[in-house]
């Protein structure tokens, strides 16, 4: 819509400065004759909006120019207090930042956006980690997250899961990630991923670091986890499901339902020792077809537990 795309190039050239029309176009993925209808239209309504030609010209707001947040619409204001999270920013030693930010947007909307707002923070509460694990420790979290934002050496001792376990290592903190609970540091050189809690010590220096331009954490996240999950399924099995059965993996492959309507697929597995315990969890539901040597594993474990259940009731009574 044309309102919402004149409060994007409004809030554009406020967080970022001076943009060409191609530089906003491309941002806005519109055509730069709409950018120079836009922002005619923006001038049209009192908006101190310059346009500088040359080289280095592109579009500025008069200096000292803040718009109110008036452009957001109620689902762009359900989806900011969505995002703050309170538990992670709490760690990052931000908890009382959050919340000062959320009061001071709070107060710039307008007062139907403020109860979309009010509405989002009461109903919907963002718990991280897992059921069965307690949190990790990351007394070190802080003075990570500032070592990232000040591009600051670390000098940590961390615990790896090889030998030697503890190494001294030199960071060059790029930015943090948090995945189901767990805080890692993706740090330089390298770059290399890093456990936050399995750092044992850490001094932090007055040594700066330059940042590459080019380094983008999102795409390197998505890059880690996909080399991660490529490294740990190093081998694959076949076996039947039951009808209605799925698994939660990745499934390689063709997926079959045979005539008796159970399933056919293929799954990639850590190690026949890993998936021995995991297949054991479906009970009846799942036949292991291949490897050879994890049906049999299967089975060798099936019938010792048939003969213990058997012959219970020798061990029991008087």
């Amino acid at each position: 819509m044309k309102s919402s795309r004149l409060v994007s190039i409004l809030l554009l050239l406020q967080t970022r400065g001076r943009m060409t029309a191609a530089q906003l176009a491309e941002e806005l993925e519109v055509s730069v004759r709409t950018i120079y209808r836009d922002v005619e239209a923006l001038g049209a309504a009192g908006i101190p909006l310059y346009g500088d030609a040359g080289h280095a010209g592109g579009y500025r707001l008069l200096d000292g120019y803040r718009t109110r947040l008036t452009g957001l619409t109620a689902d762009e204001a359900e989806a900011l207090f969505l995002a703050g999270a309170p538990g992670p920013a709490a760690q990052l030693g931000l908890g009382s930042v959050l919340a000062a930010a959320q009061l001071k947007v709070r107060a710039a909307l307008p007062p139907e956006l403020r109860a979309h707002a009010d509405r989002i923070s009461g109903r919907f509460h963002l718990d991280a980690p897992g059921w069965y694990a307690d949190a990790d420790e990351t007394p070190y979290l802080p003075a990570v997250a500032d070592a990232v934002w000040n591009s600051r050496v670390l000098n940590v001792l961390y615990r790896r899961w090889r030998e030697p376990t503890d190494v001294e290592r030199r960071l060059e903190p790029y930015g943090l990630v948090l995945k189901a609970g767990r805080w890692y540091v993706v740090a330089g050189p390298g770059p290399r991923t890093y456990r936050v809690d399995q750092i044992l010590r850490l001094t932090a220096t007055d040594e700066e670091f330059t940042r590459p331009d080019e380094f983008d954490l999102a795409v390197y996240w998505t890059a880690y986890q996909r080399d991660f999950h490529n490294r740990l399924y190093r081998g694959e099995a076949v076996v039947r499901l039951a009808p209605g059965m799925t698994l939660a993996g990745p499934v390689k492959g063709e997926v079959r339902v045979q005539e008796d309507g159970w399933t056919r697929v293929t799954v990639p597995i850590e190690s026949v020792d890993h998936a021995h315990a995991e297949f054991l969890r479906l009970g009846t539901d799942i036949e292991v077809l291949e490897p050879p040597e994890l049906r049999e594993k299967i089975a060798g474990t099936v019938a010792e537990l048939a003969e213990r259940y058997g012959n219970s009731g020798a061990h029991g009574g008087d």
